[in-house]
């Protein structure tokens, strides 16, 4: 298969397995101005598929830095209205949204940490009805990734600069099981397959999970009542199956916001608007997180806790087997996107309101009080180890293995 074959092949996974557009339906497609030959193969699939029209927004993180240089703080303070109700009115009428990554992991590396925060809150709480509808899966939506110089330059740092591309769309194609074949039909394949271990895992409905390994971790986190494991493909409101995210491996649930003890590791960095977080511990007590250090952007770490009160507690617990297409090729592809499925991992911040029985239902206080976590944050990162150990914790006592040596048990 040669490599614009395969480039059709994505932008139709994307189209017909992403968001599964329907005919009529319109698409908001937002994306980096580095992609701009590979979103033209989107479009058009999408139009093909049905799509009534396809409304396209481009960014540029460089331009988005020398904002932050230079514009005053009171720029980052406020959210214009009108991309508000933009948005609104397509996720109202039911828009399918996706989204391109793919810039430079450090784009904002050395950019004044207090106007990120403050654009990120200015933007989290003018645009929470939209991050809402997005939590409880009322339009369809996925996050895809294309290459640029600068990432593939720190996923492929000793190799010729000429390959470097070359390199990181194989990479994408081999974690996105792209290949010879119908690609469609494998991933259906795939999305079964992780349905059947939410089942599994449903079944047991357990009050905790244990994890350890190596590393440090030493961790126990308590799990609501009539929780749900969700992975594969999500449903939109008029029964259309999506995938959110692509690639996946994972299948996650709610924890309880308030119990979570013990110590996290992570196993990976942590890409955060624009800059990593290295090597850092989280010690959580009563399900908050009360100590962190970080080897490197510890002060990255400490506005990203400090967003709001339920920063500093889990929104999500997610199982990854260390064996898959991504983790696999033993890369480090410094995106979340690709790493959060080479590894078990966390979220800390708001939690998928359809990972409680009725959730999607609630009002913001029911769910909290029923051990859901509200934040204007979710951001995942990787505890998974090779050596990583989850054991679940039933309602009567009994120890049953989830995982072992960072694979399956169950």
């Amino acid at each position: 298969m040669t490599f614009e074959e395969k480039l059709e092949q994505y932008a139709r996974l994307i189209a017909r397995c992403g968001v599964n557009v329907e005919e009529g339906q319109d698409v908001v497609l937002r994306c980096p101005v580095e992609s701009k030959d590979f979103v033209r193969l989107i479009v058009k699939e999408l139009y093909k598929a049905g799509a009534r029209e396809v409304i396209v927004h481009w960014s540029d993180d460089q331009i988005a830095r020398l904002r932050y240089e230079y514009a005053p703080m009171e720029v980052f303070e406020t959210f214009p209205q009108w991309r508000v109700d933009s948005q609104l009115m397509y996720a109202r009428e039911h828009a399918a949204f996706i989204s391109i990554t793919g810039t430079d992991p450090e784009a904002f590396k050395g950019v004044d940490q207090s106007k990120m925060a403050a654009a990120g809150k200015a933007s989290e709480k003018a645009n929470k009805e939209y991050y809402d509808m997005m939590l409880r899966s009322e339009f369809k939506w996925n996050v895809a990734a294309v290459p640029s110089e600068a990432w593939a330059a720190k996923v492929f740092p000793d190799s010729p600069k000429e390959e470097r591309m070359e390199k990181l769309w194989e990479a994408i194609f081999h974690a996105l099981r792209i290949g010879e074949g119908d690609v469609v039909a494998r991933w259906e394949e795939h999305g079964r397959l992780l349905g059947e271990k939410c089942r599994l895992l449903n079944e047991y409905q357990f009050v905790s999970l244990h994890y350890e390994n190596s590393l440090g971790t030493d961790f126990t986190v308590g799990l609501p009542e009539n929780h749900r494991w969700e992975g594969g493909a999500d449903t939109s409101p008029n029964g259309i199956s999506y995938f959110a995210n692509m690639p996946t491996e994972e299948v996650f649930t709610m924890p309880h916001r308030l119990k979570a003890e013990g110590r996290l590791v992570s196993a990976l960095p942590l890409s955060y608007q624009g800059n990593l977080i290295r090597n850092f511990t989280l010690v959580f007590k009563n399900g908050r997180v009360e100590e962190f250090t970080a080897e490197e952007g510890q002060e990255v770490l400490q506005h990203m806790l400090d967003m709001d009160e339920g920063a500093r507690h889990l929104g999500e617990a997610a199982l990854v087997p260390y064996p898959s297409p991504v983790a696999e090729q033993g890369i480090l592809f410094y995106n979340t996107l690709f790493d959060e499925n080479a590894s078990c991992h966390f979220a800390l911040g708001a939690c998928y309101p359809t990972n409680l029985e009725g959730g999607a239902e609630l009002e913001e206080e029911d769910l909290k009080e029923r051990g859901g976590n509200l934040s204007m944050n979710h951001v995942d990162f990787m505890i998974g180890t090779r050596d990583l150990s989850v054991t679940g914790i039933t309602k009567d006592g009994k120890e049953v293995p989830v995982f072992r040596n960072g694979n399956w048990a169950l």
